[in-house]
């Protein structure tokens, strides 16, 4: 017996219960069609929302950065890795997020990681929704700070646990602000009006609405603002990624200076960690423009996931509270869903099944990411699959 022979019997209990994953097969580009097998395939598994991901301006900026400044930065952003393009792109977020500063992660993943132990411990406590993504619960998980979850996006239960949070130093609300498996939204107007009225702060990941959400594409913080105008003050901490609607890579976070130079000293994957290559940042650059030249990507986009909605809910597909671009379908168990999965890739559309510890027990599902790049015969064709599908499966939850 040696010492990692566990591993195979855990690995087998997961394949029989249907747990078990395994690494797909590599595709060329994050796309709205890939090729796969030698055979091309619509894409409905990828983040790259507003299409940029291949765009030849990211690519030629990207290019140009990497002629002038090499590849990696050899050293942490306080160090030496820190470079030009890197202060440009901290400001022009800043200006974008309409805040004092910001500051670049390697990754929104090590930016929740590293920002919410820097921001309470032993004596504070944490109320995370529980939806919240993975990266969120494990920065809760590193802080010493007393954790409270509340049911999703449950506000009179997040009141009811902040209620009996006086013994605490202090106290930090953090949700996304679109849920990236059920595709709704928080209840922003709310919980920013409970973060005043009991002393908490309130940090947002905005990591599935930035370049989407919001007049300008800030996100849904902007897209609330609308009707509450108060919400943006009161959004102390926002998280955002350059890796999904950006169509690049990083993470960072914006909010008042004090807290961005508070960060940059005690949030230990930003002062540990390597800086992102100059070409990130140079890509990034040029995302953050196109989001604010280019809005009908963002207005199609929106508009296509409404009409992909409703086609779905004609033919009574369950969709769950989706309310943007990420629409799931609850399909029941691990089995049925990875074989309904299965089936779509079998008919030439990649759409991934979601299944346990990803979402709860009972809620498996397809995953349906859509982007600027999908067309209306591409939607059509998915839900004639998905129909097709199921006459031969049988009915869905």
């Amino acid at each position: 017996m040696g010492p990692l022979d566990w591993v195979d019997e855990e690995l087998a209990q997961l394949k029989r219960a249907d747990l078990l994953r395994t690494l797909p097969p590599p595709l060329r580009a994050a796309a709205a069609v890939v090729e796969l097998d030698g055979r091309r395939i619509i894409n409905f598994a990828s983040n790259d929302y507003l299409g940029l991901a291949s765009d030849k301006r990211l690519i030629e900026a990207a290019t140009r950065a990497t002629r002038d400044q090499g590849l990696g930065r050899a050293a942490s952003p306080l160090v030496c890795g820190r470079a030009e393009v890197h202060d440009a792109l901290e400001q022009q977020l800043a200006n974008f997020q309409r805040t004092e500063a910001a500051l670049l992660f390697p990754t929104s993943f090590a930016a929740n990681a590293g920002i919410i132990p820097a921001l309470v411990d032993r004596g504070d406590a944490i109320y995370g929704d529980e939806k919240n993504h993975a990266s969120i619960i494990d920065g809760c998980r590193l802080a010493r700070a007393q954790r409270h979850i509340y049911p999703h996006v449950d506000i009179n239960a997040l009141e009811s646990l902040l209620q009996k949070s006086q013994k605490y130093r202090r106290r930090l609300i953090v949700t996304d602000s679109l849920f990236s498996m059920d595709g709704d939204l928080a209840p922003l107007s709310q919980l920013g009006q409970l973060a005043e009225q009991y002393d908490a702060m309130l940090m947002v990941d905005e990591a599935h609405a930035i370049g989407v959400f919001g007049e300008h594409g800030r996100g849904v913080v902007e897209h609330f603002s609308q009707t509450d105008p108060q919400l943006e003050q009161r959004v102390h901490i926002r998280i955002g990624t350059f890796a999904k609607a950006l169509g690049v890579a990083g993470g960072f976070v914006c909010g008042t200076a004090p807290l961005i130079k508070w960060l940059a000293n005690r949030a230990r994957t930003y002062v540990f960690s390597t800086a992102q290559p100059a070409a990130l940042g140079a890509a990034g650059t040029v995302a953050l423009d196109l989001v604010a030249s280019e809005p009908q990507r963002r207005k199609s986009l929106l508009k296509k996931a409404d009409a992909l909605r409703q086609q779905l809910h004609r033919h009574n597909w369950n969709t769950a509270p989706s309310a943007s671009q990420i629409i799931p379908l609850r399909t029941g168990s691990p089995a049925r869903t990875m074989r309904l999965s299965q089936m779509l890739r079998d008919r030439g559309i990649w759409a991934p099944g979601i299944r346990p510890p990803s979402v709860p027990e009972d809620e498996s599902l397809i995953r349906l990411g859509l982007t600027a790049a999908h067309t209306d015969q591409m939607l059509d064709f998915l839900v004639t699959t998905l129909q097709e599908a199921r006459g031969s499966m049988g009915p869905f939850p």
